[in-house]
């Protein structure tokens, strides 16, 4: 019975970078947490290590290609049943293939399209619902400084976070009246697995582990506050 009273936040694309960061401040805030990756086994090592450490907590994992809309809405439903209610929702699987417009692979813009909007839309829709028949709820949208920023070789990427930001503007404005909150986060360059193989060195990015303190910190206001918009930038700002 104890499990079943705490919150649960709903975290997509939790294996790894700033999704991993996120699914980890909120279990160690006392969070139940849920998730979603495409790979199985880090999904049970993360399972494994969060269990092991809050054992008073509820984890739920499983595998989904988030761009594949009929199986995320398969996972939405099954966190929904496993949970009954989701205060918090992190869209933040994302894929990163650079290029440009009109050199990038074919098929670039839809992956990438379909992995950082259309699973955010999908999600926002589901879980978003289930906030608004409780009456509470906070939404988180992973968004980049990509989503203000027409980056050099940034391609389709560019044109998927400017969309996702126009999103959550979009949710912000239908919710605001529901005691539904929604934040776009918009970090620049993260310590993630997207820089892997990079010669630069490890300080001049942000940790994910800062994404996550202030994505906690934006959750952790009064009711009659919310923050709408997230810039962080490493501290001798953007690549060139």
């Amino acid at each position: 019975m104890e499990k079943e009273m705490k919150p649960t936040v709903l975290v997509s694309g939790c294996t790894k970078g700033i999704g991993l960061a996120i699914a980890q401040k909120f279990a160690q805030e006392g969070f139940n947490v849920a998730g979603c990756a495409r790979n199985q086994s880090d999904l049970e090592l993360l399972f494994t290590q969060l269990s092991t450490q809050y054992p008073k907590q509820h984890f739920f994992m499983e595998a989904c290609d988030v761009s594949n809309t009929e199986l995320l809405k398969i996972f939405a439903k099954d966190v929904l049943r496993e949970f009954g209610t989701v205060q918090v929702l992190v869209n933040n699987a994302g894929v990163f293939m650079p290029g440009t417009i009109l050199q990038e692979e074919e098929g670039a813009f839809e992956k990438q399209f379909l992995t950082n909007v259309s699973s955010a839309y999908h999600l926002s829709r589901i879980i978003g619902t289930n906030m608004v028949s409780n009456l509470v709820g906070h939404i988180f949208n992973i968004c980049s400084t990509a989503s203000i920023t027409a980056y050099t070789n940034g391609g389709s990427y560019c044109i998927s976070k400017y969309a996702m930001l126009g999103m959550n503007q979009v949710l912000r404005e239908e919710l605001r009246e529901k005691n539904i909150k929604v934040t776009a986060v918009l970090p620049g360059a993260t310590l993630t697995d997207s820089w892997k193989g990079s010669d630069l060195p490890s300080e001049r990015f942000i940790p994910a582990e800062d994404i996550a303190k202030l994505v906690w910190n934006a959750y952790d206001l009064s009711p009659s506050t919310v923050v709408e918009e997230l810039l962080i930038r490493p501290q001798l700002g953007d690549f060139k």
